[in-house]
């Protein structure tokens, strides 16, 4: 049941990141899909530490699940807080790009497993990869994606912020 559960919340959080990422930016649309995709990995994660079938203990999964918790936590943590000053967007838009890499490679990584057991070929190439091409798209795509923004006036109220209370 655990283990069910935990492959639909995969899904759907592979769904909603992509959905965001081929968003434009700041939106309601974007600011929507970004909270349920945040809110499904945070479930997938849940469900991978509590998920124990090959063994009684903690496996490589469990601290991939760790590092994703920490990578998404750095994603939404300055968006929320709107800090550190000038650069959250960027500490956002880095991190939740590196959370989705994350998710795509773990995936990767688990249907290699399941399919031919743990080992190098099947699970760990695959990943890296991922994680490399993901890099490659992170570090040519991003600074695009901000310098637009840059451009924008970025203050209380504007589409990167939302609206303010009175």
């Amino acid at each position: 049941m655990l283990g069910t559960a935990h492959i639909a919340l995969a899904v759907a959080s592979l769904t909603l990141g992509a959905m965001v990422f081929l968003q434009p930016k700041g939106g309601r649309r974007h600011r929507l899909l970004g909270r349920l995709y945040a809110g499904a990995l945070v479930l997938v994660n849940v469900s991978a530490l509590l998920v124990y079938e090959e063994s009684s203990g903690p496996g490589p999964f469990h601290v991939l699940a760790l590092v994703s918790l920490a990578t998404l936590s750095a994603g939404l943590v300055p968006a929320l807080l709107r800090r550190p000053g000038g650069s959250w967007l960027e500490a956002h838009a880095y991190f939740m790009s590196w959370s989705y890499v994350g998710l795509v490679a773990a995936g990767v990584a688990q249907v290699g497993t399941m399919v031919a057991g743990p080992g190098a070929l099947p699970v760990v190439l695959p990943s890296v990869l991922i994680v490399l091409v993901g890099a490659l798209l992170i570090h040519g795509r991003v600074p695009r994606v901000l310098s637009g923004f840059a451009r924008k006036e970025v203050r209380p109220g504007g589409p990167l912020y939302g609206p303010q209370p009175p």
